[in-house]
């Protein structure tokens, strides 16, 4: 099926305005040669002569007023669509965002990030998925509008990424554990019993190749999915977690906290999302929440 030239809706707006061809030229700047043909193409796509004389002037058939109303309410809309936004008031939005995030994220930025939208937009709600794996199909979907996570080198190339914050990998036990007392060395830190963190139930990890380097190895008793099953393993037990420092602030009150006795490269958490969103302001005000939010601001 042939698509309708849509030019002849302005065609049609300008002569059912002037009410005449040379008058619909002038205000197009087209020559009365070519208003004409665009009357009689106008006439052939309606089946309606829509403009016929009446001595020397043209009044409009039947059919021509009762699109003179949808021809100039289509223009407004289509000026509407592709018209660039001016202005965005978030307090009028009402709309509901996915974000898909690991574990950690949602426990120690979710009561900000909710404070900040629910004052800024209370037509907005937000939805908290998990993230069990680092595929990035659920954002090229359109499912997830917003995700956080570590960019690895296999990430998707398409997706656009911004940087969050930097993380750091440290221990935590629970407040009466022996490493909670004197000196953390790496053979007190290797002795004990670990939890290894591997959405892919694999027991070696960072800190593992960290010991490594050193020439010594730990003894990684169990591996779970996330930070916060990590956590709270350790709380109740006399098992060591390596976890994220910034992701894991609100688990791990309570407990005993310390830097790791080797050095464990740090790594940047960004926001990522579909390059279709760039520029819908809405999508760009949250994005904005979840910076400043993640950044202290």
């Amino acid at each position: 099926m042939s698509l309708p030239d849509l030019n002849l809706l302005i065609a049609l707006d300008a002569l059912l305005s002037e009410g005449s061809v040379a008058g619909a030229a002038r205000y197009l700047r087209l020559s009365s040669s070519a208003m004409s043909r665009s009357l009689a193409r106008l006439r052939e796509v309606t089946g309606d002569p829509l403009l016929v004389r009446a001595g020397r002037l043209l009044v409009p058939t039947p059919r021509a007023i009762e699109l003179r109303s949808q021809v100039g309410q289509l223009l407004l809309d289509a000026q509407s669509v592709l018209r660039p936004v001016q202005t965005f008031d978030a307090a009028r939005l009402c709309r509901t965002f996915t974000l898909r995030n690991s574990e950690g994220f949602v426990e120690n930025f979710g009561p900000a990030l909710i404070a900040r939208v629910s004052g800024e937009a209370p037509g907005v709600r937000l939805s908290f998925l998990p993230k069990p794996h680092k595929e990035s199909a659920p954002l090229r979907a359109g499912v997830v509008d917003l995700e956080t996570g570590v960019i690895e080198k296999d990430s998707s190339p398409e997706l656009r990424a911004v940087a969050l914050f930097r993380d750091r990998y440290i221990g935590v036990v629970h407040a009466g554990h022996q490493l909670a007392r004197g000196e953390i060395t790496l053979a007190r830190y290797a002795a004990g019993r670990h939890i290894a963190i591997s959405r892919e139930g694999i027991f070696h990890g960072p800190v593992d190749e960290a010991l490594e380097q050193a020439g010594i190895t730990r003894n990684v008793v169990t591996v779970v999915a996330g930070f916060a099953t990590a956590v709270a393993l350790a709380r109740s037990s006399d098992m060591i977690a390596a976890v994220p420092e910034r992701h894991t602030v609100v688990l791990r009150n309570g407990m005993y906290s310390f830097p790791l006795p080797m050095p464990v490269p740090d790594f940047t958490v960004a926001l990522l999302w579909h390059p279709r969103m760039d520029a819908d302001p809405a999508h760009r005000w949250l994005r904005n929440c979840v910076r400043e939010v993640c950044s202290g601001g």
